[in-house]
């Protein structure tokens, strides 16, 4: 196959494969969810557990406490740093919101790309701390599995390999691009499958674990 049926395969047929996994991947897990219910609550209503669980979307964004922060001061930096950068770079590079506007018909502002490529160099930075942070502290090194490496490679690489197209680094642009392209149809069809599926169900599982919590008179 040469660079140009490559490139040709990624954007045509290879990319409606991994939107079409993606999509039923997703709605898959989140009929999953639905389907387990919930057991009658028996415990007495003490609280409102709507407003307790809307606080608790917002508020578990930050550190419980200042001794948490200063234990935990390297994962909280990093973590943001990996996110904040990770949604700059997919959603404020203009050619990713055209691509994304092509596909749901959404348009928003996007930044210029030098405050996108600093984003993009960030974002490849906390990974490798956080990566570097797995391996060398005891506790994390003994619960990561196999699964969690290669989240963060599968990650990583359509971070790496556009940050490289976009520079012309290694190999041809066309290589490279379709490269990058691939990498993220990887990463499109591994997310409804994986711990990534956090994503989608972060907010929901916030919200009802506060929810609980409100109605049970507990502070989450």
């Amino acid at each position: 196959m040469n660079e140009v049926n490559f490139l040709l395969w990624v954007r045509g047929i290879g990319f409606d494969i991994a939107l079409a996994i993606f999509v039923f991947g997703i709605m898959l897990r989140f009929m999953e969810i639905l389907w387990l219910g919930r057991k009658p609550e028996l415990a007495a209503v003490r609280g409102n557990g709507v407003a307790s669980g809307m606080r608790t979307v917002f508020s578990r964004f930050l550190p419980a406490d200042s001794n948490t922060l200063k234990r935990s001061l390297f994962m909280v930096v990093a973590g943001y740093g990996f996110h904040i950068g990770l949604f700059v770079v997919i959603f404020l590079f203009a050619p990713h919101a055209e691509l994304i506007e092509s596909v749901t018909g959404l348009s928003w502002p996007t930044l210029p790309s030098p405050i996108v490529d600093f984003f993009t160099v960030l974002t490849m930075l906390a990974l490798m701390a956080l990566l570097w942070r797995r391996l060398t502290h005891p506790v994390l090194r003994f619960l990561s599995t196999g699964e969690d490496y290669l989240m963060l490679l599968l990650t990583f690489l359509p971070v790496l390999t556009g940050y490289m197209a976009f520079h012309h680094l290694f190999l041809s642009y066309g290589w490279m691009l379709g490269l990058h392209i691939l990498s993220v149809e990887l990463l499109l069809i591994v997310i409804p499958f994986t711990k990534l599926i956090h994503m989608f169900i972060l907010f929901m599982a916030r919200w009802y674990s506060g929810f609980m919590a409100g109605q049970k008179g507990v502070q989450s």
